[in-house]
């Protein structure tokens, strides 16, 4: 028992320097996990990024070394190495040991700078068994190693150079990270993408922990042009020409490039300083705005909008989103950020110069490609006529929304809470499973929505066949928060359209079969979640449920294993305790061959499931994926799965 007699000053512990990293490491890199571990990685790279931003650094190199460290190389100015007046040591040992210490702070030694969270790379050293900084410069060559972020040395110099640079090596503490083993994939899609971001310089990615060791070298003279070809390779473009527009206003450079495809969805990334700002912000409002404003206004002087007596069509931002592929990178001195994730923009002064720039840019570039114009305004047109199309059924499904309860899909069993953080849906696919879900769940928070059949895949209809869809209006109709919205560049909202405070559930779990079907149809919902209702992902709202694959039972004792594994060991532990009873395994197929009970202890009973959360990690992956999976074109989906048929787990035959 706590005694409050006893709690005084004593109790109150400052934790001194980095010992406040080691303390609560998930406060600076996000947690534990493997996103957390890959941050480091991020962490070091950064400023070496940052020299390349100032126009010091035009190479990268990062190497996945035998011992499981990583090293961080660059060919920059090198961190300076000598006396830090107030510190009264090196000022490349108060960097690496001083919590946002840093030249990026100084905006004489940097005019904008990445990195999202900006703890620098202290951080990295405090969450490191062991690390090393090597600095070239001056003539020297300077090291000072570390353990568990303190300085096991004084900075010495160990050589001469006549370049300059900085290399930074580091082994992750695995008393502080749940794996401390590097995936190549992962850093490799974040380093393509600094590439990408910054035209001209090279980042090379070597992994040397096996004998046959690979590389790769990212570096695109065309930077986000090339960078909009990675991302709509796919898409059947709808011109081969891609529009850029590259300005600076002041202090704000402004990097624009955009192509459109012969597809229904849309993929618009945003970019600050080289953070991928998931949210948008004000930059992203700048650029629809004047991607709106310029193709209208050039339809109109050329008049590109021939409609008949009896219709009368205006074009919309809406319209002019569909196919739409488009990178916006700024660069800000001091940007703002907020939002959930703070990954959205908030400077109010950068709305008005990307307008400016992308409006004057895509005038400029339309005028002299004509042809393009015509085709990007004759593509809007048939948006704006299947918008038309689609008006009846969305304001049914709006109108249901809006009447609430009493209007709610017949099919759907809702649960008695009517506090939205504390229910949770379950899309659950099929009749079968839905009435064992309905039998087990727990009426107060668990809702239950049966699916029938496949649902329509949200990458290849276009917006009136999507919401003519049953299965479709029965989602949209039970989440209650609307759907789409009439013109985002106008920031105003109608009535009925997609509002994420309005969802009536807070967990909206996806519960299918553990085969080829029900994977099918997770990843239709995945799909539909993605490309039509994104801040659902973005909110952390939805979730896959992990029904298990086996029974396994002796006598009277059962247990489940939810992957081939865990199976066997279970079998290994029940014969041990018992070897003259025979085990029995079920392989389970479906949702609907568990009983409600069984259901209810292993996949709905918040006690004893799990669930795995959908993040988007990387939104250029992400819709890479989608439109490889569900997209049009076969042979990319030919080579995705002749490429990922090694990480299959579990297929059936």
């Amino acid at each position: 028992m706590i005694d409050n007699k006893s709690y005084s000053a004593e109790n109150i512990k400052v934790l001194e320097g980095l010992e406040a990293v080691r303390k609560r490491p998930a406060m600076y890199i996000g947690d534990v996990g493997k996103r957390g571990l890959h941050h480091l990685v991020y962490e070091v790279v950064d400023n070496s990024i940052d020299e390349a931003l100032a126009g010091f650094c035009n190479k990268v190199i990062v190497v996945f070394n035998k011992d499981g460290s990583v090293s961080v190389e660059d060919n920059g100015r090198g961190i300076p190495v000598d006396i830090h007046k107030e510190e009264k040591k090196p000022a490349v040992e108060v960097v690496m040991t001083v919590l946002h210490a840093g030249g990026k702070f100084d905006k004489g030694s940097y005019k904008v700078s990445g990195g999202l969270h900006g703890v620098g790379v202290s951080v990295v050293n405090a969450l490191s068994e062991w690390m090393w900084v090597e600095v070239k410069r001056d003539g020297k060559i300077h090291k000072q190693d570390y353990k568990i972020g303190e300085p096991q040395s004084t900075l010495k110099t160990i050589g001469t150079a006549k370049t300059t640079g900085t290399k930074v090596c580091f082994y992750p503490d695995g008393k502080i990270f749940k794996t401390i083993s590097f995936e190549y994939d992962i850093i490799a899609e974040r380093l393509r993408e600094l590439a990408y971001l910054n035209k001209g310089l090279e980042i090379v990615l070597k992994d040397n922990r096996s004998d046959d060791a690979q590389t790769d070298s990212f570096k695109f003279k065309g930077g986000l042009s090339d960078f909009v070809k990675y991302l709509d390779e796919n898409n059947n473009p709808l011109h081969n020409k891609i529009i850029t527009v590259n300005k600076e206003d002041g202090d704000v450079p402004v990097d624009v490039a955009l192509r459109y495809g012969n597809t229904y969805n849309d993929n618009i990334l945003t970019f600050v300083n080289n953070i991928n700002t998931i949210e948008g912000g004000t930059h992203l409002s700048g650029f629809r705005t004047a991607l709106t404003r310029a193709l209208n206004n050039h339809a109109t002087q050329n008049n590109l909008i021939k409609t008949s007596k009896n219709e009368k069509i205006s074009l919309t931002g809406e319209d002019f989103k569909e196919g739409l592929t488009a990178i916006v990178s700024v660069k800000v001195a001091e940007p703002q950020f907020e939002g959930q994730t703070k990954t959205k923009l908030g400077n109010g002064d950068i709305k008005g110069i990307v307008d400016k720039i992308v409006y004057e840019g895509i005038l400029d570039f339309l005028e002299q490609n004509p042809s393009i114009g015509r085709r990007i305004i004759e593509k809007a047109l048939l948006a704006a006529r299947s918008r038309s199309a689609a008006r009846k059924a969305r304001e049914l499904i709006r109108r249901k929304s809006a009447l609430g309860g009493s209007s709610l899909p017949g099919k759907l069993s809702d649960c008695s809470n009517r506090d939205p953080v504390f229910c949770e849906l379950y899309l659950v696919e099929g009749d079968s499973a839905g009435g064992s879900a309905k039998q087990g769940r727990d009426r107060r928070t668990q809702a239950i929505l049966p699916l029938r059949g496949k649902v329509i895949n949200s990458e290849k209809a276009r917006i009136d066949k999507l919401l003519s869809n049953n299965e479709v209006q029965s989602m949209i109709t039970a989440l209650g928060a609307g759907f789409g919205g009439s013109d985002e560049d106008s920031g105003e909202k109608s009535p009925g359209d997609f509002d994420v405070e309005k969802l009536r559930y807070h967990k909206i779990i996806i519960m299918t079969d553990a085969d080829v079907d029900g994977s099918h149809i997770r990843t239709l919902l995945l799909t539909f979640f993605y490309r039509k209702m994104k801040q659902v992902i973005d909110g952390g709202y939805l979730y896959l449920a992990l029904p298990p694959l086996y029974r396994v039972a002796q006598g009277k004792k059962e247990a489940y294993a939810y992957d081939d594994n865990e199976r066997d060991l279970t079998i290994e532990r029940m014969q041990k305790d018992n070897k003259n009873t025979k085990v029995s395994i079920q392989r389970y197929k479906g949702l609907g061959e568990m009983n409600p009970g069984q259901l209810w202890e292993t996949t709905m009973d918040p006690e004893r499931r799990t669930l795995m959360q959908v993040t988007v990690e990387s939104a250029a992956e992400a819709a890479e994926t989608f439109q490889n999976l569900m997209g049009s074109d076969v042979e990319a989906r030919r080579t995705f799965i002749e490429k990922n048929a090694k990480f299959v787990a579990n297929l059936d035959t």
